[in-house]
């Protein structure tokens, strides 16, 4: 048996209207946040920060792989102004810049975890249900 997590009540069912959210400020900032934290970057980098600690801009970008300069840059901007990293500029020439995660940011990786997990849990029966789906549908 698998047990069912309660999460609070956002929205109250309105049979003319449909879904309505119970409290549409929270809607909005719950909308907000999970548009910027919930991408791929932001989730790479929270992997890489909570897998090596404290990382400068480069190794940061190495350990995500992949990843334009201007996007990493991006990300971790967005990131910092959300509170999720902690960006230390120290003064010595050449600069050097190091991120990590805050405590609200190691919560988040806490959180993605879980999604992680699942994935991991349930890789072969998506890669399964991909196939018979492109079968289904001539794709193969």
């Amino acid at each position: 048996m698998n047990p069912v997590v309660s999460a609070p009540k956002i929205y109250d069912w309105d049979d003319k209207h449909g879904p309505r959210p119970v409290d549409p400020v929270l809607d909005g900032l719950v909308r907000d946040i999970i548009g910027k934290v919930a991408d791929k970057w932001t989730m790479l980098i929270l992997e890489a920060l909570a897998d090596h600690g404290t990382l400068r801009f480069s190794d940061v970008g190495r350990k995500v792989g992949d990843i334009s300069q201007k996007m990493l840059t991006k990300t971790l901007r967005q990131m910092e102004a959300d509170g999720l990293v902690q960006r230390v500029v120290h003064p010595v020439i050449p600069p050097h810049v190091d991120y990590s995660l805050t405590p609200m940011g190691k919560s988040l990786g806490g959180a993605f975890c879980g999604v992680w997990i699942w994935a991991e849990t349930h890789h072969a029966q998506i890669e399964a249900s991909r196939r018979a789906f492109a079968e289904r549908n001539g794709e193969v």
